[in-house]
């Protein structure tokens, strides 16, 4: 939304109503996604209850706009309301990943360009110290501005397939900026970073790393609201893969499972119930063609990370019960990815969370928290269970509540 304000003069929550109608968004999953309920977004919207510009800036995400206003209008005159949400600064490695992406320098560097190998061995190293590190954002911030500026420098001097190897390394680099901006950064970036992945995928004109840029710009898709759109893009990466399923590449079948649980969430996010659950089955049967405990260096698809999508897929589903009992089967040690790991327990939150159960969901989130703080801090769906446990939690879990939500950057 731009321009004339067709909605001025309505409400908070009649606008947040509108959008959410026309985009055909049920209301439970959009409750969901900004880590309320359906109950809750009901209030908001008939005017019951005042959202705090904490819950604003998650619906913003959630329904895709790039300006709070969309949903504020001209109400009030606080800072947050004027910025909206152009370049939002969510962790202190923002503004030099930003730099990096961002600058386009016209002159050509007479530096030699770094070798295409060199930067792939660079990216792959940068994605295990994503996956490894307790502090992902902050770590990777460190190496992830001078990888991306080295690639592009590569792809611009070298030639043939020297050159299409370089951008497939710059691809790797850019897909990982989408993961260290995502929920801390404007929408606005996380797009250029999702688009310069895919046209670096592109150049590189290789099918595994056009289906791992896929599988980036779906996730940007799905969190802007574009969610159909994400289906039909991370479908079509998997039918490139499909006739390189038995080849030699590892790689090639764990990216076609990876895009199979993209799907998955992604139809468990638009009620769509049958196809989402077929996807996860899938995405099961070749997780079992795999290696044992093996994970795809970006994706981290494998038995392990099957199985937690299962989890997420029946929470985004409204599934409770039976997520919880898929957490009974998932053995968090075998998840090769600390923020994955945290993101487990995120997910077994949220489906306590759905039962009421605010013990449970305390104890758990703690345990999120313990294993990545960043992570959780960074997370909209983290910062808002925090707030229901503080506001519905109950006297017995009131101290520990506001604890975990000062943790997590939440003003009680």
């Amino acid at each position: 939304m731009s321009g004339v304000d067709e909605l001025a003069g309505l409400p908070v929550g009649q606008r947040v109503q509108t959008i959410r109608e026309r985009q055909g968004k049920a209301r439970a999953i959009v409750g969901g996604l900004v880590g309320r309920n359906e109950q809750w977004l009901k209030r908001v919207e008939k005017g019951t209850t005042r959202p705090t510009w904490e819950d604003l800036f998650r619906l913003a995400d959630v329904l895709g706009l790039e300006h709070i206003e969309d949903l504020t209008g001209d109400m009030g005159t606080s800072p947050m309301g004027v910025l909206g949400m152009g370049r939002r600064v969510g962790h202190d490695a923002v503004p030099a990943v930003r730099e990096a992406i961002e600058e386009m320098p016209l002159a050509v560097a007479d530096t030699p360009p770094s070798d295409p190998g060199e930067l792939a061995a660079r990216a792959a190293s940068a994605w295990a110290l994503w996956h490894s590190s307790s502090t992902p954002r902050a770590s990777v911030g460190q190496v992830l501005p001078q990888l991306i500026r080295d690639g592009r420098h590569a792809a611009r001097v070298l030639e043939g397939i020297p050159r299409r190897e370089a951008y497939a390394a710059l691809s790797g680099a850019y897909a990982l900026s989408e993961q260290l901006l995502a929920w801390v950064a404007d929408p606005a970036l996380l797009w250029l970073a999702a688009d310069r992945c895919m046209d670096a995928a592109m150049q590189a004109d290789d099918p595994e790393t056009l289906a791992g840029a896929a599988w980036v710009l779906g996730n940007v898709w799905r969190a802007t609201g574009r969610e159909d759109d994400a289906l039909d893009l991370v479908t079509d990466a998997a039918n490139l893969l499909e006739p390189y399923l038995n080849g030699d590449s590892v790689n090639t079948r764990a990216l076609w499972g990876a895009c199979q649980l993209h799907v998955s969430i992604t139809a468990a996010r638009l009620g769509r119930e049958g196809d989402a659950l077929f996807r996860l089955d899938q995405a099961n049967d070749m997780a079992g063609r795999l290696p044992k405990a093996f994970a795809h260096s970006w994706t981290i698809f494998g038995q392990a990370n099957t199985d937690l999508t299962g989890v997420t897929v029946h929470v985004d589903l409204h599934k409770g019960g039976r997520a919880l009992d898929r957490v009974s089967q998932v053995d968090p040690d075998s998840i090769p990815s600390l923020d994955r790991r945290a993101r487990l327990w995120l997910e077994t939150a949220r489906a306590y969370a759905q039962k009421k159960d605010y013990t449970s969901t305390l104890h758990v989130m703690q345990r999120a928290t313990s294993i990545s703080a960043e992570s959780m801090r960074s997370h909209p769906l983290a910062r808002g269970i925090a707030g229901e446990l503080v506001t519905s939690g109950g006297r017995l879990v009131a101290s520990e509540a506001r604890g975990l939500a000062k943790v997590l950057g939440l003003a009680v």
